[in-house]
């Protein structure tokens, strides 16, 4: 491409393993290329509700709370679990919550002003996460294989599953640090940048519902994946580490306009 848990016990189903959630470095490449298209009035927000770090640095925090239980009841925002085929609409809803109810409700937080300052921060940081989350196809999938999980193949050799490779192993093993690899993806014209930041959440994670049934079509349980699964599949990978970067921007401009 050119330059350009604890909460097993707490909820019935659950579509996260611990290494969950493109890891950091996917998170991190995301809010990295985010940065790049922020609005002047959105950069100054930012700013000062996150006292000058990135969005990179604090893309993680959603993942850093989970040791602790005082936050278990955010363990189902992280995902949502419905049939292959089905638009998130007309889906059944989750009563615990699910990735995108939690973005309605964290840009909500974050808008309004009478809110604490603390709160405002928190949700923020859990908005700047899932809109990461969205755009991991695994994170749109379904409930009976807890995302992909219960799925196991191995990755060169070592135990894995299908969640674990589209978190971690296919990023990890490109071998680009979070900044090297936004650097590669950040740099997008106008006409697809706008093209990529159409629709809204609902249209964005049916995109990835629809990748997701893709994914599940391209491996067979205890299946040995390698250099061939990442040559057909890091541009998939890229796409959607661009897209998380690109509409994160946008919804963050949105926030603060």
């Amino acid at each position: 491409m050119k330059k350009s848990f604890l909460l097993l016990l707490l909820f019935p189903v659950i579509a996260l393993g611990n290494d969950a959630i493109w890891g950091k470095t996917g998170h991190r490449v995301t809010g990295e290329i985010a940065q790049e298209y922020l609005t002047g009035k959105a950069k100054r927000a930012l700013s000062d509700l996150l006292d000058g770090h990135s969005l990179a640095f604090v893309s993680t925090f959603a993942d850093d709370i989970k040791a602790d239980r005082s936050y278990s009841k955010y363990s189902a925002w992280h995902y949502v679990n419905y049939p292959l085929g089905m638009s998130y609409k007309d889906s059944e809803k989750s009563e615990y919550g699910d990735i995108v109810t939690a973005i309605e409700e964290c840009i909500a937080k974050v808008k309004d002003k009478n809110n604490t300052r603390q709160d405002r921060v928190f949700h923020l940081k859990l908005l700047i996460h899932f809109i990461g989350d969205l755009h991991q196809p695994m994170h749109a999938s379904r409930a009976e294989d807890k995302g992909g999980n219960d799925i196991q193949v191995q990755w060169f050799g070592e135990g894995s599953n299908l969640h674990r490779v589209w978190d971690k192993n296919l990023i990890e093993s490109y071998g680009m640090t979070y900044t090297e690899l936004a650097s590669e993806l950040s740099e997008v014209g106008r006409k697809k940048r706008k093209e990529i930041q159409e629709g809204t959440i609902y249209d964005w994670v049916d995109e990835s519902h629809k990748i997701c049934a893709e994914l599940y079509d391209s491996v067979e349980v205890g299946e040995k994946l390698g250099y061939r699964y990442s040559y057909d599949y890091n541009n998939l990978l890229f796409q959607q580490l661009q897209r998380g970067g690109l509409r994160l921007a946008k919804v963050l401009n949105e926030v603060f306009k």
